[in-house]
């Protein structure tokens, strides 16, 4: 039943991610770079250095937000395991289509993409709280 409620909540997000993704272009007019699937798309030599550096900061940091979490009750520390990497990342993507894109608008939509998914790890966080006390 957790993964049926889990499966439904991911379900949401992603189609509310997709639909806000729509009505920014459309209100913007933001042109839509395609992208492909599970490919890091990166701006620049030093967008693809930062990016590399951020995600061993935060691999290490996550590994030690787990172990803290496996071997002490700290159940605050899966929130800021989500939170943090989830705002690094889409953050440092953002700074970079702002500044060294061809199309700067674009950092509009990662903010939003950002905000949804922050929103969506909090919502996972209380629910996960809430299905195992």
């Amino acid at each position: 039943m957790y993964f049926l409620k889990f499966g439904l909540i991911m379900l949401i997000i992603f189609s509310l991610i997709s639909i806000v993704n729509f009505i920014l272009r459309k209100l913007f007019k933001i042109e839509k770079v395609k992208n492909k699937f599970f490919s890091n798309n990166y701006i620049n030599v030093l967008h693809r250095r930062v990016d590399k550096w951020n995600r061993y900061c935060i691999a290490i940091i996550t590994i030690l937000i787990w172990s803290l979490f496996i071997f002490n009750d700290l159940s605050y520390l899966i929130f800021i395991g989500l939170t943090v990497p989830l705002a690094l990342d889409y953050g440092v993507k953002a700074f970079f289509e702002l500044k060294y894109s061809d199309y700067p608008k674009r950092a509009i939509i990662t903010l939003s993409e950002m905000l949804l998914m922050l929103t969506a790890a909090i919502i996972i966080v209380l629910q996960l709280e809430r299905w195992f006390p």
